[in-house]
């Protein structure tokens, strides 16, 4: 299986996946320092807390507890969230990938996981905005079933995939690292 960056070298990946891991930083740094008034004790991590409530009467608790002020944070971080998706998919992407070139050049059999992971980090994307809809349907309208459901089996795949690219890409930069050093 061919990774989502397999006509771009090895070598020039890191061109493209530097820029888009600093600007990932800086829009999550911006979206964290926004919606921190979004933390309360109905949503204790803040917009994660209003991504897994999963039923309405968690939605509407999450809701009540934000007043003009925070959802107005709320929708703003929805809409930054939105641009964030094609930068930390494409970096995370993009370390997958690298991660790759590396086991493989090492002969590791994991080298094989790269191309799924970056292209389940892509899937993570499309799942992100899914979420984002039903969200901003919720803040927007009414939370009716079966928006909260939607972003509650949207998020939580979402998470996991993200969270298995980084691991990986961590991964092989660390042996990139210490290989280097050999």
């Amino acid at each position: 299986m061919l990774h989502p960056f397999s006509s771009i070298s090895l070598e020039k990946q890191g061109r493209f996946f530097w820029p888009l891991v600093i600007l990932a930083v800086l829009t999550m740094a911006a979206m964290n320092l926004v919606g921190a008034p979004l933390t309360t004790a109905a949503a204790p991590a803040g917009i994660v807390s209003y991504e897994l409530a999963g039923n309405v009467s968690g939605v509407e608790k999450i809701l009540a507890s934000w007043d003009a002020m925070a959802r107005e944070r709320a929708a703003f971080v929805q809409g930054l969230d939105f641009l964030f998706i094609p930068i930390y998919a494409g970096a995370i992407a993009f370390g997958c990938s690298m991660a790759a070139g590396v086991l493989r050049r090492k002969g590791w059999r994991v080298a094989s996981l790269g191309a799924p992971l970056a292209w389940s980090v892509f899937l993570a994307g499309l799942l992100d905005v899914l979420e984002n809809i039903a969200l901003v349907v919720m803040l927007f309208g009414a939370p009716v079933n079966p928006w909260p459901q939607i972003a509650f089996w949207c998020a939580v795949p979402k998470f996991g995939f993200i969270v298995l690219g980084i691991l990986y890409s961590l991964f092989g930069g660390v042996l990139h690292i210490v290989w280097r050093k050999k």
